[in-house]
Order: structure tokens, then sequence, then C-alpha cells
């Protein structure tokens, strides 16, 4: 499976931004889809995951009500819609595609995507 994001960029503070993260696979509806982020100088932290049983969507507290993550299994897309965005969601955001729980895990993901690098400025 190669996941592949996009939709990075710069922003000012309090803007948004939508990342997309395409997957090779004709069995994407399979997959639990998260979004992780690593920022300079820090471990990657989980950010939102959407489950591949029923959609049911999980979030970071840091996030929670800004971020909004969503998946079209018929495209073999994952977004995530990100709103008000602050200074220190600047990261480089990856997608991960997997099959094992806890959702919040990275480890519990097998496939990962190249990358999108967020820059929020203040």
């Amino acid at each position: 499976v190669q996941l592949q994001a996009s939709g990075g960029g710069l922003v000012q503070a309090g803007g948004s931004l939508r990342l997309s993260c395409a997957a090779s696979t004709v069995i994407f509806s399979s997959y639990n889809m998260g979004w992780f982020r690593q920022a300079p100088g820090k471990e990657r932290e989980f950010v939102a995951t959407v489950s591949r049983n029923d959609g049911t969507t999980g979030y970071a507290d840091s996030v929670k009500g800004r971020f909004t993550i969503s998946r079209d299994n018929a495209k073999n897309t994952v977004y995530l819609q990100m709103n008000i965005l602050k200074p220190e969601d600047t990261a480089v955001y990856y997608c991960a595609a997997g099959g094992r729980w806890p959702l919040i895990s990275g480890r519990s993901y097998d496939y990962w995507g190249q990358g999108t690098l967020v820059t929020v400025s203040s």
C-alpha cells in the first residue's frame, strides 16, 4: 500500500487547510486510517483517526473541535480538515493505514505516507 499525502503549506494563524491522503489499494475500506504529526525537535504524535468498520473518529485533545477527519472509500482517500490553525500546529503531517488497535498508537499502523509540511505563522 502506498500513501500519498498532499495539501500542506504556509497559512496564518486562524486559517484553514485541508490535507488529503490517497491510497494505492483497492481494499482501502479495510484499513483504519490515521493522521500523525511531528514538529521539529519533538516526537511524532497522534492527531486523528477514522476506523474501517463504522467510520468512528477520534482526536487528540489538542485538535478536538478544530480538526475533522473523514474518508471517502470510493476515492481511496482520507482527509484532514484543519480549522483555526495555531502556530503550535506547525509540523510534518503523516497519514497512515493499518488494521490493529489501539488507533491512537503509531504501532497499530503498517503503512505511512511521505508527510506534508504545515507551517502556521503567528
